[in-house]
């Protein structure tokens, strides 16, 4: 029984050195945090964000009781249907809603997802004015239309992608460095002819190469293609070059692979759940655009949902560039130091 005790208070401290108990504590602190992000029933996270065209005429009934509802309802008014579109895209408002063109004195309701929780609830609140201001009248909402006529695998694929290279990134390149820091080998190979720079370019390619064949074999999987098929390569060579250089960063920051599994952790849930699901929270959308995946994320779902194009995308991919470059060179300056080798 001693022996038993003493090996697992031994196991334990080992534990403790490797950061092993950090993630363990780290996890359920982050499901936390995350969960309190998401938007709950109070009445700001609640409220209704409606775009109306300032050159539409509305009926009476439906102005009023729209402007009676502004505890509930916040109204932006847009010159035209273009500022909509991008007010939406950029989740500012949940919903545009104009005068339908088939049914004088109805309106058409555009969201993003017609299936989304703001669509359910801009309907319901709708049909609630519309039954206390005339009654068991037709609703006046009589066409819904989604910006985003997709099926569940397009929808999806964006995420998924990100999860891989996120995932090659933060987990799989830290874990190997930090194993050859581990064994020597770095430093037995760092006394032959090869540069510091070779091999940091070694990793980085064969980051991007881990990064392109399981993109591939998504897409081989899901049969989804993006239109404009050198944007997306070059999108995500770009992401693979960023992700990979900060992988090879991480790695350097560990002495063993149980150090760099979980710092790969730790780095990579943050920078998955904000841009997953930045769609559902107000707080995550807000949140969001500070990481670096964000900047990936977004082109990725603009290319392959709404046919976009690397070149209107100079921002994200100069910025997820100089994070890269960012990173390979501390990434060097830290070999160089032959740091915690």
């Amino acid at each position: 029984m001693n022996n038993i005790l003493v090996l697992a208070l031994n196991d334990l401290a080992i534990a403790f050195k490797n950061k092993t108990l950090l993630l363990v504590l780290f996890i359920p602190l982050f499901v936390f945090i995350s969960l309190n992000l998401v938007d709950g029933n109070d009445t700001q996270a609640s409220k209704i964000k409606l775009g109306l065209l300032q050159d539409h005429a509305y009926t009476l009934e439906i102005s009023d009781s729209i402007e009676a509802a502004k505890h509930s309802i916040e109204v932006t008014w847009l010159e035209d249907k273009d500022q909509g579109l991008r007010l939406l895209k950029e989740h500012k408002i949940n919903g545009l809603v104009s005068n339908d063109a088939q049914e004088s004195g109805n309106l058409e309701l555009l969201v993003l997802k017609k299936e989304s929780v703001h669509t359910i609830a801009i309907v319901q609140s709708f049909a609630a004015l519309q039954k206390a201001a005339e009654g068991d009248r037709p609703n006046w909402i009589s066409d819904i239309k989604g910006l985003y006529e997709v099926d569940i695998q397009q929808e999806t694929l964006p995420t998924w992608i990100l999860m891989v290279i996120l995932l090659v990134g933060f987990i799989i390149l830290p874990a190997q460095i930090a194993e050859e820091k581990e064994k020597k080998l770095l430093l037995g190979l760092l006394q032959t002819p090869i540069h510091e720079v070779q091999w940091l370019a070694a990793k980085l390619l064969l980051g991007m190469a881990l990064i392109m064949i399981a993109t591939l074999f998504l897409h081989l999987l899901s049969n989804v293609w993006p239109v404009h098929l050198l944007s997306y390569i070059g999108l995500i060579l770009v992401g693979g070059f960023c992700f990979s250089a900060y992988g090879v960063f991480l790695g350097f920051l560990c002495r063993n692979q149980a150090t760099a599994r979980t710092l790969g952790v730790i780095v990579y849930l943050p920078h998955l759940l904000p841009s997953a699901m930045a769609d559902v929270s107000q707080q995550l959308t807000t949140i969001a655009p500070f990481l670096p995946s964000y900047q990936l994320y977004e082109p990725l779902r603009s290319i392959l949902l709404e046919n976009g194009n690397l070149a209107t995308m100079s921002f994200d991919w100069m910025y997820l560039v100089l994070l890269g470059v960012v990173m390979f060179g501390l990434a060097y300056v830290l070999m160089k130091k032959r740091w915690l080798m």
